[in-house]
């Protein structure tokens, strides 16, 4: 009897995963109420574009900066947004941090808003169109900024100018914090930290940029899907140097520093590090997983068994998933030798890493040595910063965020995820797990190619949109 075994074995897994793949389908969400949202929307286009012509450009070479442009966009303010400067405190803090207090009926559960106002650098030559103009064309608004994160910093003060004028007063006190230096991993969020926790403010909602509303991003989902993002990973940059007495290039030895690195960044490439499913993938796999074709269904459905498959796929096809998945390593510098005939007494190779949530800097250190496993190399950190905390969504923090976005892009379906990119959201894990990152657009791919790009530029319809939502969010705290 006992070849009767095996296909019955076989046979009740195969109906343990069809049926736990049939039951693997969209929970049953209450509708969200999404009465039309009226505000002055040529206004909110034309605030846009005078931050738009503010050239507040950040490098970490501060000579290089323009601090005229920073000051002449803070100085521009109170003209467009006048009622909010008349009715919230406004506090200028170090490192070119702003921050902005609207009184609510109660302190007790705070929301805090995020956007930072600098821009990273451009080639003007490369643009179709100036990019500090704000050209205006065929309802596309062209502009360094339009993009990251001027629309979102626009949006919410836009929104509380008309929430403001319309008399309204929030539920909660909330506080806009916004940032002068992101792009540069600057101090200035740090500070708003800081002074938020001498103040004993304990959040109920943080909400900065980063994920957005978006097409094709989830195997087999083909609806818009509304990315908030409840963690980031970590960012580490790692140099890998080897040393030798050099020589000349006609009479090398067997291993020269080149050779070594080459074979360090092969084995890397080569084994990568080991995928995690962490709580933010998982609640995504979770969420946009029951609404994929059916063999990703059973995929996702059934990981205790197909967790090595999606593993392979993942190595595979590399690119956002398997950035979800696991610590990535991007090789993006190397020298070597001055003289094409001289063996380099020096050499050097840097990575980009970004940490997965169940890795640190340390024992990704760790991890890259273990695998390169040659004594000559030495690997150190040339900076590094940890994982973010994970956020809650079992909380009405991100309810709230949720209900937002799904009645300001109405058939998108909201999910939480695992932000791959850096913000300055991440500060704020001192003070609350209730931290979340969603940038206020719907965005094609082409248009997130032109973030930190060039010719970045923004639809009209999508800077009103994210006053739409900004007035959304602002009237349910």
């Amino acid at each position: 009897m006992w070849w009767l075994v095996i296909p019955a074995a076989v046979a009740a897994l195969l109906l343990v995963i069809i049926l736990r793949t049939l039951l693997f389908t969209p929970r049953k969400e209450a509708p969200v109420a999404a009465s039309p949202v009226t505000f002055d929307r040529e206004r909110t286009v034309t605030a846009l574009q005078e931050l738009v012509r503010c050239k507040t450009v950040s490098y970490r070479d501060a000579s290089l900066e323009d601090d005229k442009e920073f000051v002449r966009l803070i100085e521009l303010l109170p003209t467009l947004y006048p009622r909010v400067f008349a009715t919230c405190t406004f506090t200028q803090l170090p490192d070119r941090a702003l921050l902005f207090r609207w009184a609510g009926a109660s302190a007790d559960a705070p929301a805090v808003l995020m956007a930072h106002y600098d821009v990273v650098p451009v080639n003007e030559e490369s643009w179709d169109k100036p990019p500090f103009a704000a050209v205006l064309e065929d309802g596309v608004l062209w502009g360094r900024g339009t993009l990251d994160t001027k629309v979102t910093f626009n949006g919410i003060l836009s929104a509380a100018e008309h929430l403001i004028g319309e008399g309204f007063t929030p539920q909660q006190d909330i506080y806009f914090a916004f940032s002068g230096g992101e792009e540069i991993n600057g101090a200035g969020a740090v500070h708003i930290v800081d002074y938020l926790q001498e103040q004993g403010i304990d959040p109920a909602l943080v909400l900065d940029e980063g994920g957005a509303v978006v097409e094709n991003v989830f195997p087999g989902v083909t609806v818009p899907c509304g990315m908030v993002g409840i963690a980031e990973k970590g960012l580490m940059d790692v140099e890998y140097t080897v040393r030798s007495g050099g020589g000349h290039a006609s009479a090398p030895k067997p291993r020269t520093p080149v050779d070594t690195l080459a074979r360090a960044c092969v084995r890397l490439v080569q084994h990568p590090f080991k995928a995690h499913l962490t709580p933010p993938v998982a609640a995504m796999f979770d969420t946009l997983g029951r609404r994929s074709t059916f063999l990703y269904r059973m995929i996702f459905a059934n990981l205790w068994l197909f967790m090595p498959v999606l593993d392979t796929i993942c190595k595979k096809s590399g690119g956002e998933l398997n950035a979800l998945m696991r610590t990535t390593v991007a090789f993006t510098q190397m020298t070597g030798s001055a003289a094409t005939n001289v063996i380099p007494p020096k050499a050097s190779l840097v990575s980009n890493i970004r940490l997965n949530p169940a890795d640190t800097v340390d024992s990704a250190l760790e991890t890259l040595r273990r695998t390169v496993g040659d004594a000559t190399v030495e690997i150190r950190a040339l900076h590094g910063t940890d994982p973010s905390r994970i956020s809650r969504i079992d909380c009405d923090g991100y309810r709230r965020v949720a209900a937002a976005v799904a009645a300001t892009w109405k058939g998108c379906v909201v999910s939480p995820y695992l932000m791959v990119q850096c913000s300055d959201s991440r500060h704020y894990g001192r003070i609350s797990d209730k931290v979340y990152r969603f940038s206020a657009m719907d965005l094609t791919a082409e248009e997130r190619a032109t973030i930190h790009g060039n010719n970045e530029r923004i639809r009209v319809e999508t800077i009103h949109r994210a006053v739409e939502f900004y007035i959304r969010l602002m009237t349910a705290c």
